[in-house]
């Protein structure tokens, strides 16, 4: 089945010319199922390569998606047309009333600041809070799960001296995880970020469960099961040539970066970089998919109630 997206949305013919399963928001409001409610709350600048990353990995899955974009309702995005903010996202403030199947809280590139100097700070913890009764099961991506690990359980996030970036191997630490079924038993995952997760910290908290791991670049995906939530401070979701276009930035703006470890054939950034994460990529986000499927009430008001699974 197909995810379904307003025709205009540039997703829809990105993910059209991929082979991916599109169909109008308009013919699959006449189709008589269920679908999926997904929410996107988009705090990235490039919002429309966010969008299709996210939207690309969802809608490969033989269930129809309802995929709406969120944002916060006060930040005022510099670098995505106001034209495109004000037709295809809705603020927090207006969706809140709403029920969601699923929601992903995305990455932010202001993982130097405290969690507490972020301007619409207040306003995401809300959205947390929010998850517990009107979302089904919330995925944290990045700085975005590092922010949710931390506000409930207190989890901090700690400055690196060196960037991570480039594809690390990771570890299965749960092979019966439904989240990781298809996983090999081991996995190389894009990595792009200045802080990081302390294992042993996320250990000292019984409700947690670590997923994927690695001992170059430490947790990668954590369960919260009392929180309906998984985080992943790793991007699985990242373009074959993603961490290419961060590294051109930086080296063109004149700042120290390493040649991302792992992503060049022979670490050669002449050399077109292969995409060696994908398959593992779709596998995780079609099993959360399912998961919301097999468990989420079919009346979406229960969604949140104590026993709507």
């Amino acid at each position: 089945m197909p995810i379904a997206l307003p025709t205009n949305l540039p997703a829809f013919d990105v993910l059209s010319r991929e082979g991916v399963m599109v169909i109008s928001d308009t013919r699959a409001a006449r189709q008589d199922i269920r679908q999926i409610k997904i929410g996107l709350l988009n705090l990235m600048p490039k919002k429309i390569q966010t969008e299709n990353q996210f939207a690309r990995l969802i809608g490969a899955t033989p269930l129809q998606i309802d995929f709406r974009l969120i944002r916060m309702s006060e930040h005022q995005t510099k670098n995505t047309a106001a034209e495109h903010m004000e037709e295809f996202y809705r603020p927090f403030q207006e969706v809140k009333e709403e029920k969601f199947d699923g929601l992903i809280i995305t990455g932010a590139p202001i993982e130097h600041l405290d969690f507490d100097a972020v301007t619409y700070w207040d306003e995401l913890c809300e959205v947390f809070e929010w998850t517990q009764t009107n979302v089904h099961s919330t995925f944290g991506v990045c700085w975005g799960g590092m922010a949710m690990i931390h506000h409930f359980h207190g989890v901090q996030k700690h400055l690196l001296a060196q960037k991570a970036f480039g594809c690390f191997r990771h570890r299965n630490l749960a092979p019966i995880s439904p989240f990781l079924r298809g996983f090999s038993d081991d996995v190389l995952i894009p990595v792009s970020r200045w802080t990081e997760m302390r294992q042993d910290e996320i250990d000292a908290v019984p409700e947690l469960v670590t997923l994927l791991g690695s001992d170059e670049v430490g947790p990668c995906l954590v369960e919260d099961p009392g929180h309906r939530a998984l985080y992943i401070f790793n991007h699985f979701e990242y373009d074959s040539s993603t961490l290419k276009e961060e590294y051109d930035r930086d080296v063109a703006s004149g700042k120290a970066i390493n040649v991302p470890v792992n992503y060049y054939p022979g670490d050669d950034p002449s050399r077109s970089p292969t995409n060696r994460w994908r398959s593992h990529a779709h596998l995780l986000y079609g099993n959360w998919i399912n998961e919301i499927y097999q468990s989420t009430p079919y009346d979406m008001a229960r969604i949140g109630l104590p026993d709507a699974g």
